[in-house]
């Protein structure tokens, strides 16, 4: 186990590294720069060199990167151009907001997804097994864009839950369990939009995962002997079955911050994703650079637990 986990801490350090320098180069590199965004095109020449003189980006995109790399060795990640704070203590309050999204939506597609799959393997009847397949291959065919789009509809129609964003103003005057409530309600559209295309993703690899499991000769000598049905499918099969579910949910980090960037773009949710979208299009260098580290340092811990939960649940996969 010591050497999976100093395997996998050295390849996230590297992962951090390469993401973090690629997208600080990308935005180094690219054309125009915050005062396109800022003054616009009514503001004089001058007024516009002036301020890129004083922001350090009348200098070669070279000279920039350099003294980029050079603050980011010193763990300095500089100050954000957009919003004129630093940009380590605002990339860690997105990417709490983005955690808190992120786990409840993965909370919601396991909840979901696990036991419909061992129901769409297991269940006796044709009809259920065939409901079951097909909700889960819609949800898996609507872009995340669709998806957002058609629940903040939903949400705007009934007005029966917030449509954006991640408060309302007032509530945290009123007391921890009031605001507590008031996050509750703003969490159910995005954490919808992003945990029922994960249930069906999970729904679809355990019921395929529990169906090989369950023409195992082990399983097949099992119910021979007169095993129940329902201890044969949650005792012995869906053990046997959850290791390939696991193997995954480093991947499903990736989905998951993949889809927050269109889904907190789309609600309003202060997070990763949209402090992301904020700082490519403003070329705000040092706050994307932040973002990318953020994301891929979340990434690739969510690897890691992910590959010790698998080491834990799948005897054959430890290399201690």
């Amino acid at each position: 186990m010591t050497r999976l986990i100093a395997r996998r801490a050295g390849f996230a350090l590297l992962l951090v590294l390469t993401v973090t320098m690629s997208a600080a180069a990308l935005v180094t590199v690219a054309p125009g720069d915050i005062t396109s965004e800022t003054f616009g095109s009514g503001a004089s020449a001058e007024t516009i060199a002036r301020e890129r003189a004083r922001l350090g980006l009348d200098q070669p995109a070279s000279t920039r990167f350099a003294a980029w790399l050079q603050r980011v060795l010193r763990l300095d990640f500089g100050r954000s151009f957009k919003y004129e704070r630093p940009v380590a203590p605002l990339v860690i309050e997105r990417a709490r907001n983005t955690a808190v999204l992120g786990l409840v939506a993965l909370l919601l597609g396991t909840a979901l997804g696990v036991p419909l799959g061992v129901i769409a393997a297991g269940s006796r009847h044709v009809w259920l097994r065939r409901a079951v397949a097909t909700v889960s291959t819609l949800l898996l065919s609507l872009p995340p864009l669709v998806f957002a789009l058609l629940l903040l509809f939903l949400a705007l129609r009934t007005r029966v839950l917030p449509a954006g964003g991640m408060s309302a103003p007032g509530p945290d005057e009123a007391g921890w369990l009031v605001a507590g409530g008031d996050l509750a309600r703003h969490l159910v559209v995005p954490s919808l939009a992003l945990g029922l295309p994960l249930a069906a993703m999970i729904e679809r690899l355990q019921a395929r995962a529990l169906s090989e499991s369950l023409r195992e000769p082990f399983m097949l000598a099992a119910a021979a002997r007169g095993l129940p049905r329902r201890r044969l499918l949650w005792h012995h099969a869906f053990r046997h079955a959850l290791a390939p579910v696991l193997a995954v949910y480093g991947l499903v980090a990736g989905s998951l911050l993949g889809g927050s960037f269109i889904v907190e773009i789309v609600t309003a949710w202060p997070g990763l994703g949209r402090l992301t979208y904020d700082a490519l299009v403003s070329r705000d260098l040092n706050l994307a650079a932040g973002c990318a580290a953020a994301g891929a340092v979340i990434l690739a811990v969510a690897t890691l637990l992910s590959d010790v939960a698998l080491a834990f649940a799948d005897p054959r996969s430890r290399d201690w």
